[in-house]
């Protein structure tokens, strides 16, 4: 006769050879870090950007327009890099406030996988633009956040998130 694991042996909360209670926790909580990682990371770095006046500028040592003007030789997607060119402020109070939004949603696990959607494309195009030319491509950060937000954008936030709590809320209204 085959053995058949019961429900609790399956979900960690039993003893009947399924997985235990701490590798079901650990499963649960295990993109947690990763998620208060890139919460911060982009909060940070738009915070960082709104409040540097010398970024916020079309032209200049450290400005938004210098940066792009430099990335765009080297970039597989020049015609983006033109784009923002057009209005280099503009595009940079936009990437600013959409790294705030984009962390500030992670962190509170607010509509996360929309929110990780936009941490991966946010991080997509600064790959094809600034950290494009960076060799060997490992090197350039941009593409391995673009990877880390790929969990998040697939699976969402399981707990300590406001998500987790509307599907709680949701659950139990008859």
């Amino acid at each position: 006769m085959a053995h058949t694991p019961t429900t609790t042996a399956v979900h960690g909360t039993g003893t009947g050879g399924g997985e235990s209670g701490w590798k079901a926790t650990a499963s649960r909580y295990s993109l947690l870090p990763l998620r208060l990682f890139l919460g911060v990371t982009f909060v940070y770095a738009g915070l960082d950007k709104l409040t540097d006046s010398a970024f916020m500028s079309a032209s200049g040592t450290g400005s938004i327009g210098e940066t792009m003007r430099f990335a765009r030789d080297g970039a597989a997607l020049p015609w983006l890099v033109d784009l923002a060119l057009r209005a280099p402020v503009g595009f940079g109070y936009a990437i600013a406030v959409g790294e705030l939004l984009v962390g500030l949603g992670t962190l509170l696990g607010l509509w996360t996988r929309i929110a990780a959607l936009g941490g991966a494309l946010i991080s997509l195009s600064l790959w094809l633009t600034v950290s494009w030319q960076v060799s060997p491509y490992y090197y350039g950060n941009d593409l391995a956040y673009l990877m880390a937000w790929l969990p998040l954008v697939l699976a969402g936030a399981s707990v300590l998130s406001l998500d987790a709590a509307r599907r709680a809320r949701r659950l139990r209204i008859p």
